[in-house]
């Protein structure tokens, strides 16, 4: 079990304390500072959705030119994803093959069997 995201992220906080209060074996992955492979991005694309792993709310989204906001498909997207990982919404939990892209308590016990 993976725990995909960036430290300082508040929302990446919230399930890392959620994990460490459960006492899950779950291995954290700082996307920023270990980098992102290609494949794991498809797969998460794949399983969840690119639309769900996009985050257009984000600064980093809106930091982008206008001619990289638009017209974006799923080719596009993950490129952009690539070259700027924080237009991941965070944390993408990987459980064997499920993947969960955000944090919600609710999913983590689903998820958890808790």
């Amino acid at each position: 079990m993976t725990l995909f995201g960036i430290k300082n992220c508040d929302t990446v906080r919230k399930a890392r304390k959620w994990i460490e209060n459960h006492q899950l074996p779950v291995h954290f992955h700082d996307f920023r500072e270990e980098g992102l492979r290609q494949e794991d991005l498809e797969l998460w694309c794949h399983t969840a959705g690119w639309e769900t792993l996009f985050n257009r709310r984000s600064t980093s989204f809106r930091a982008l030119s206008d001619a990289d906001k638009t017209d974006i498909d799923q080719a596009k997207a993950l490129a952009l994803m690539l070259a700027h990982p924080t237009l991941i919404k965070r944390p993408v939990l990987i459980v064997g093959e499920q993947v969960v892209v955000g944090f919600n308590e609710s999913d983590y016990k689903k998820v958890f069997s808790l």
